[in-house]
């Protein structure tokens, strides 16, 4: 006999606030912060690179964190708790804007070369 899936966790707008500021957080920690650091350097700005070593760590550090609050201890918690973020983005600006300095901790920075050569100095 097959057993009930399990229960997704629901939050709400508060509790999620709390949770990503604890995700965000958890990347501060010295030690999450060299792994993370040790992933991006070794990825060297490489998209696909980021992807195979720096989402790995990163998927671990938020699971840490958010496996406290009834999410699964695998990369689908982690994604069902983006989405919820997500879906709270547009309903309240402090979410949205502690989601955007997430994404700025996973992401690399999108660098884009000057349109017409130098810049000038003023």
């Amino acid at each position: 006999m097959a057993s009930a899936p399990p229960q997704q966790p629901t939050l709400t707008i508060e509790q999620t606030r709390v949770v990503l500021s604890e995700v965000i957080q958890a990347f501060a920690v010295p030690e999450n912060a060299a792994r993370m650091e040790e992933a991006k350097e070794s990825a060297c700005n490489d998209m696909g690179k980021m992807l195979q070593l720096v989402l790995p760590v990163a998927t671990q550090i938020q699971q840490e964190v958010i496996k406290a609050y009834g999410f699964n201890n695998e990369g689908e918690g982690v994604l069902k708790f983006a989405r919820l973020v997500k879906m709270y983005e547009n309903q309240d600006p402090e979410i949205a804007a502690m989601s955007a300095k997430l994404k700025s901790l996973l992401l690399p920075p999108l660098s884009t070369p000057p349109i017409g050569g130098s810049v000038a100095a003023s």
